[in-house]
Parts: C-alpha cells; structure tokens; sequence
C-alpha cells in the first residue's frame, strides 16, 4: 500500500504539511541570515585585530558563508520545482498532491488555512473555502 492511495492523505493531514511548511520556511530565512552574521561577526574581530593575514582569511571566509546562504536560501525553491516537473499525477491523485504542495510551499496561505481548518471535510457552499474544495 503507498501513501498517496488514500484519497484524502493530504487534506487529512493537512497540519502536518504545514508544520512542515514552516520548517522549511524557516531552514530558508532564518539559516542564511545566521549564517551571514556569524561571517560578519568573524571579519569585525579580524578588523578590530589589526591583522592582515587574519583579515583576509575572514573575507574568504565571509564569502564562502554568504555563497552557502543564497544556496540553503534557493534549495527549497529547487526542490519544489523538480517536483513540479516529476509529479505526473491524474484526476484525485493530482488534487490531493496539490493540497500538500499548497501547505509545505505556502504554511501561512489561506488555502492551506482552510485545509487545516476542515482536516478533510467539505466545507459549506458559500462558504470562503468552498472554492478550494472544488
């Protein structure tokens, strides 16, 4: 049996996908930043040393750190497009496989908020998350 036989696997577990979500929104801002500083922080005590050698070692070093920032920043966004291009999904299979791409890609989105919210369940016609239930 494989995980995406069950007809509502991502609607149903429409939270985890955005607990997910935000991880990988996280991994993608928070990790470069930090990443970025810690260069920086590294090159002010190479300054405030004096040293030239030590100077150059931390522009070498701050940029290695900030080529390794913009990579962790794009690999979500890599990651998202070649499964875009692989997912060769049909009919129910295709829908529920963008329920779940619709939390991990976008955790704060309404889309996803309604999924979380109706765990599976149609919601009411007229309802403002009916249009994503159709």
């Amino acid at each position: 049996m494989f995980i995406m036989d069950d007809p509502k696997f991502c609607t149903e577990l429409a939270g985890l996908w955005q607990i997910i979500g935000w991880i990988l929104w996280v991994f993608k801002i928070a990790i470069p930043i930090i990443i970025i500083i810690f260069g920086m922080i590294d090159l002010g005590k190479a300054v405030v040393a004096s040293k030239d050698d030590e100077i150059k070692k931390s522009v070498k070093s701050l940029a290695i750190r900030a080529i390794a920032g913009i990579i962790i920043f794009f690999v979500p966004t890599l990651v998202g497009a070649i499964f875009g291009l692989v997912g060769d999904f049909s009919g129910d299979l295709e829908a529920e496989y963008d329920k779940c791409a619709a939390c991990i890609t976008s955790p704060g989105g309404d889309e996803c908020e309604c999924y979380v919210e109706y765990e599976g369940d149609a919601p009411a016609a007229g309802d403002a998350c009916s249009r994503y239930y159709e």
